[in-house]
């Protein structure tokens, strides 16, 4: 049974970083897509980003990119996403996926492996 177990998360000032952690059993993140998505109160869960497998390549949503980067260290099974100049607008609950890949790694439907997530809260 694959869990994936998220850690990282907190109250934070906007201009600060964070560092999410995703934990891994039962499946080897290498070997796997896998991603980051966020859900804010009443929106849509939306996609962050994502790393194919075997590292071949990294995918960001456009509100991210330069300031959020996505890793995973294999000899511990975790993915990370490290987050840098955090926003208001990043203020969501952050959830760790992991799937069988395909043709988008932006869309939900190529995860079946779901965290319980960890909640980032930005102030001004």
């Amino acid at each position: 049974q694959v869990q994936l177990v998220e850690s990282g998360g907190g109250l934070v000032q906007a201009g600060d970083s964070l560092r999410l952690s995703c934990a891994a059993s039962g499946r080897a993140v290498s070997n796997y897509l896998m991603g980051w998505f966020r859900q804010a109160t009443g929106k849509e869960r939306e996609f962050v980003a994502a790393i194919s497998k075997f590292d071949i390549r990294t995918y960001y949503a456009d509100s991210v990119k330069g300031r959020f980067t996505i890793s995973r260290d294999n000899a511990k099974n975790t993915l990370y996403l490290e987050m840098n100049s955090l926003q208001l607008e990043d203020t969501a609950v952050y959830y760790c996926a992991s799937g069988p890949g395909g043709w988008d790694p932006r869309s939900i439907e190529m995860y079946d492996a779901w965290g319980q997530g960890t909640q980032v809260t930005v102030s001004s």
